[in-house]
């Protein structure tokens, strides 16, 4: 009798795409080298999934007669992440939560383990020990009699323990550790994540649990395993953050059940990950004397006005080549600004190297930063100080016009609150404002040659 051959296959790590034979670059992504050979096996060949539902029929609903009731979300006690969430967890969702390693994922989903008291949550670890979870409990300081910890890394287990418990929060830490008994390929594999995560849906799905994923990333900053696995969630959020910085950033990517523009900023302290309720307040920074080079934005993550200082050094190039570096701010942007303003506005830039930095290690992609990353340069370039109570919130647009941003009266009332007596945005975002209701001064300018002989002659 003919023994039974090992079928196997090859995976792309990128995208997840599959292919019979080894291929050098990925015709999916465009990935080089990404392609590996794993073990699969077909699921009637082995023991049958722990979820499996008999076959049925499905029935065709019109969908004018479904009737749709709002479910009442979860509250995790914790407002930056309520926020993000679109105001708790609903259930039955699948959540996805990545960052880099030490960037305080484990923490953040601890903390909200230990906060949520009559909640059972059950905390799935296959990367620490129980002991090691207990030690980051007593750090943080929070005690809570309806957390419970499961060291496991089996799924069928894991199953086991959740059908018969019946807990009202999963948390899965991490995903990348689990592994199935239907698949043959080691834990960590594409096929052995795809897998587990689909069962992990079923059971948030069938049974209303709302379950949480911690997802390693790649040295790229993407989500590690088959792109699929951001297909199938409902959530994915990101933690971001400098290691060498107190703030992190929570984002989402994707929300089924709510906006992807809201972020949440945190403190990392000994005690765990603090909740900054005040970011304009945190992220300026309080100097005592004036510098040039420094100018302070009213930018904005989702519906959430924040008051953002960017600091501008500009310097004769001591080498051939000038030198361009942003943190926290796009470089080609950057590149795009200070071509215009030599270009437009006839300032010998192309000579010198230019250094931005947004102060917090935070990363901001609005487009009403422009104004201000102009007007640091221009400080630091003129080596003239720029006045404190001053700040900016204008796009920049390719011929030098300021071009109007969206939701200026929220700009304008923080930057009021803040202490600050002038704003300066565009001309064109100033038809239909109420110039009464606000004590700071607006102006508005329609270019930057005008706005540059305003604060420097």
């Amino acid at each position: 009798m003919a023994s039974s051959k090992l079928k196997t296959t090859f995976f792309c790590q990128s995208c997840g795409a599959q292919s019979a034979k080894w291929v050098g670059k990925c015709a999916s992504c465009g990935a080089w080298n990404s392609y590996v050979e794993e073990i699969i096996a077909k699921p009637s060949s082995v023991s049958t999934a722990f979820l499996s539902d008999k076959a049925r029929k499905p029935i065709a609903r019109k969908i004018s007669d479904i009737n749709f009731s709002e479910e009442e979300r979860i509250d995790t006690l914790d407002n930056e992440l309520n926020r993000v969430l679109g105001g708790g967890i609903m259930p039955g969702s699948l959540i996805l939560l990545g960052g880099e390693p030490g960037i305080g994922k484990s923490t953040l989903l601890l903390q909200m383990a230990l906060r949520m008291r009559g909640k059972n949550v059950y905390y799935i670890s296959g990367e620490e020990s129980d002991q090691q979870i207990s030690l980051r409990a007593q750090r943080l300081g929070i005690l809570n009699e309806s957390c419970f910890v499961v060291t496991e890394i089996l799924l069928e287990n894991i199953l086991q323990v959740v059908s018969h418990d019946k807990p009202d929060i999963l948390i899965v830490d991490s995903i990348q550790t689990l592994y199935t008994q239907l698949i043959e390929s080691s834990a960590g594999s594409i096929s052995q994540i795809r897998e587990c995560a689909g069962q992990l849906l079923k059971l948030a799905k069938t049974t209303g649990i709302p379950v949480w994923l911690v997802g390693h990333i790649t040295k790229d900053g993407n989500l590690a395993g088959p792109k699929m696995l951001e297909h199938m969630v409902d959530v994915v959020l990101q933690f971001e953050g400098d290691r060498n910085h107190l703030f992190r950033i929570l984002r989402s990517s994707k929300n089924r059940f709510g906006s992807t523009s809201e972020i949440g900023i945190y403190e990392m302290i000994n005690e765990g990950l603090r909740e900054v309720e005040n970011p304009s307040g945190a992220l300026l920074s309080n100097k005592e004397e004036g510098l040039s080079g420094t100018a302070v934005c009213v930018t904005m993550e989702g519906i959430r006005p924040i008051m953002l200082e960017i600091q501008a050094l500009v310097s004769t190039a001591a080498y051939g080549t000038p030198q361009r570096s942003a943190t926290g701010f796009e470089t080609r942007r950057l590149n795009m600004l200070l071509a215009v303003l030599e270009k437009r506005c006839g300032f010998q830039l192309g000579i010198k190297d230019v250094f931005l930095n947004l102060t917090g290690g935070i990363k901001v992609e609005d487009p009403a930063m422009d104004l201000a990353v102009v007007c640091a340069i221009l400080s630091s370039n003129e080596n003239t100080e720029l006045p404190p109570w001053i700040c900016y919130a204008a796009e920049v647009g390719l011929t030098g016009e300021l071009r109007p941003v969206t939701r200026i009266e929220q700009r304008i009332a923080e930057a009021q609150k803040l202490g600050f007596k002038r704003i300066y945005i565009s001309k064109f975002n100033l038809k239909g404002l109420q110039h009464d209701k606000y004590k700071i001064q607006v102006v508005g300018t329609g270019r930057i040659d005008e706005l540059y002989h305003q604060l420097f002659h």
